[in-house]
C-alpha cells in the first residue's frame, strides 16, 4: 500500500511539474517570438526588453458579458489625436482572492478593415504602472472568436507595451481609460523598456 502510495504520489508531481514546466516554455517561446519579430525595436536594441518570469496565476478564465450597442467615445492618446471606440464587453475574474473586472473595447477604424475587423483591445493599469512597468499602462489583443461560452481566457503573461515605450512623439497609444485601472499589482508580461525612449 505504501508503495502504491508513493508511486501515486509522484505520478502526480511529475504531471504538475511538467505542465508547470510546458507552461513556462510555452510563454518563453511566445516572448521570444514577440522580440524577435517587434515591430519597433530592432537590432541590438533588442537586449534592452524586460519581462517578468512566467507565473500561471496570471492567466485566468473570464466571465464574458456582451454590451449591446455600446456608444463609441474618444479614448485619450499619447499624443493629440485621439482614437474612437466602444466597449465591446467586460470582463469579470478573480486573482489573489480579489474580484476584479476589465472592459474590453472595439476599435472603430479597425472595424472597417476586413482583416481586424473581429479585432478586440484590452488596455489596462495596475499598481506596478509607473514603477516595474509602462507608466501609461500595457495592453492585450483578442479578437471576437476567442470569445467561447461567455468565457475569454486572459494571459497576463503576454501583456505588452504600447509603441510609445520605445520611441517618443511618433505615436498616438491609447491611454487606458481610469475603469481599466486594477487596484492590485500583475506582476506579469513586458516590463519597463531598459533603455530610455528615443
Amino acid at each position: 500500500m505504501k508503495l502504491f502510495l508513493s508511486i501515486s504520489v509522484l505520478i502526480i508531481f511529475t504531471r504538475t511539474t511538467f505542465s508547470q514546466k510546458t507552461y513556462s516554455d510555452s510563454i518563453q517561446t511566445y516572448l521570444t517570438n514577440y522580440v524577435e519579430t517587434h515591430d519597433v525595436i530592432s537590432g541590438d536594441d533588442k537586449k534592452y526588453f524586460r519581462f517578468y518570469e512566467p507565473d500561471q496565476i496570471y492567466k485566468v478564465k473570464a466571465k464574458f458579458t456582451k454590451v449591446e450597442n455600446g456608444k463609441w467615445f474618444k479614448m485619450e492618446t499619447s499624443g493629440v489625436i485621439k482614437k474612437t471606440f466602444r466597449v465591446y464587453g467586460v470582463a469579470s475574474f478573480s486573482i489573489h482572492d480579489t474580484s476584479l473586472s476589465l472592459n474590453i473595447y472595439q476599435s472603430q477604424s479597425l472595424m472597417e478593415d476586413d482583416k481586424y475587423k473581429d479585432y478586440l483591445f484590452l488596455p489596462f493599469t495596475d499598481l506596478t504602472t509607473g514603477n516595474e512597468t509602462y507608466h501609461t499602462g500595457r495592453y492585450m489583443d483578442f479578437t471576437i472568436n476567442d470569445i467561447k461560452n461567455s468565457e475569454l481566457e486572459i494571459d497576463f503573461n503576454k501583456a505588452y507595451n504600447p509603441s510609445c515605450a520605445y520611441v517618443n512623439g511618433k505615436y498616438n497609444c491609447p491611454v487606458p481609460p481610469r475603469e481599466n485601472s486594477l487596484p492590485i499589482e500583475i506582476k506579469a508580461g513586458e516590463m519597463n523598456f531598459a533603455r530610455k525612449a528615443d
